[in-house]
């Protein structure tokens, strides 16, 4: 395996379309760089939008030392003439920079996946959590990444009260752990957190702020925020949505909805939803806004004072990068 700054491998491959756990594994090789000492620059790119030349020009040395780190989501959209580039450049690296390919698996895209593997890249997969045991075996080792500990029956209200979405599960664990501070969280406490959750929710916010319905969008978070739905909820909310927006942007416009479903992994009404909703939207205004909700994602947990504000912030941040604002 080819290394690049440091002791990184030059290049990883994240196979696999359970989207929470890819998110991960793509930030936990950005955060082993910072580990290391690096001040690199991330360019965070959609497979669909990436140009030919364009990874050569970022990986290129500079003349300043400045090292970078390219993350492309969505590698199975890539072009073939760019797929050649990034099998070529992952057999000979360079040292100034790190490239993260996060590919869902499937035949689509599969030369890139067979030929980075050939030169010799880090693969890391990362399974799709089909059945209700393993999703109990998530919020239990969620919870127990902390030091915590939650009870079978426990884990399973989170789940009927959450539903099957790994990122609102992640997010509702982390929210209980906060809320509680008791080392075993038990059903009581799962019950109590979840009353009275159903007159707003964040997937309403989330839907407001994607359109650019500003006043709408910040009414109906303070509301959901005074009913007592959880800061990290909300902006696991936010995060679904331009994630959505991200992953159909980059599919054929003519595609049929059912047969993209089963591609992006996604519903066809959501993935017609997600349609209406990129109306205003460009690629660089997409990945704005999803970097600013990661800073909302780490202020709600702790990193900043005010979570409200920080959502606030966050929504109007999300509006203004609309295409055109």
């Amino acid at each position: 395996m080819l290394r690049g700054m440091g002791n990184v491998a030059a290049v990883t491959l994240v196979l696999g379309d359970e989207e929470l756990l890819a998110d991960r594994a793509v930030g936990d090789v950005v955060a082993e760089v910072r580990a290391g000492g690096a001040d690199a620059e991330v360019h965070d790119l959609l497979g669909g939008k990436v140009e030919p030349g364009e990874l050569t020009r970022l990986t290129s040395p500079s003349l300043f030392g400045d090292q970078a780190i390219i993350v492309i989501r969505a590698a199975q959209d890539l072009p073939k003439d760019v797929i050649a580039e990034v099998v070529k450049y992952a057999a000979n690296p360079g040292d100034d920079a790190v490239v993260v390919l996060a590919h869902p698996g499937g035949v689509k895209g599969k030369a890139l996946v067979d030929g980075v593997k050939k030169a010799g890249a880090r693969v890391v997969t990362v399974t799709k959590l089909t059945k209700a045991g393993e999703r109990i075996d998530f919020i239990r080792n969620e919870v127990r990444r902390t030091g915590h500990s939650i009870t079978p029956a426990a884990a399973q209200a989170l789940l009927d009260a959450v539903g099957s979405d790994l990122r609102e599960l992640a997010a509702a664990c982390s929210q209980l752990i906060f809320d509680t501070g008791d080392k075993s969280i038990g059903e009581a406490a799962v019950a109590r957190y979840h009353r009275g959750r159903a007159e707003v929710s964040g997937f309403t916010v989330a839907d407001l702020a994607v359109e650019g319905k500003a006043g709408e969008a910040l009414e109906q978070l303070r509301w959901a925020l005074a009913t007592g739905v959880a800061p990290v909820l909300i902006v696991s909310a936010l995060a679904g949505g331009l994630r959505s927006l991200a992953k159909v942007s980059s599919a054929p416009r003519n595609a049929n909805e059912n047969q993209l479903a089963s591609q992006l992994g996604m519903p066809p009404w959501k993935i017609r939803n997600a349609r209406r909703q990129l109306n205003g939207w460009g690629p660089e205004g997409l990945s704005r806004a999803i970097q600013a909700v990661a800073l909302a994602d780490e202020q709600v947990k702790g990193g900043g004072t005010d979570p409200a504000y920080a959502l606030e912030n966050t929504v109007q941040t999300i509006i203004a990068n609309r295409t055109g604002r």
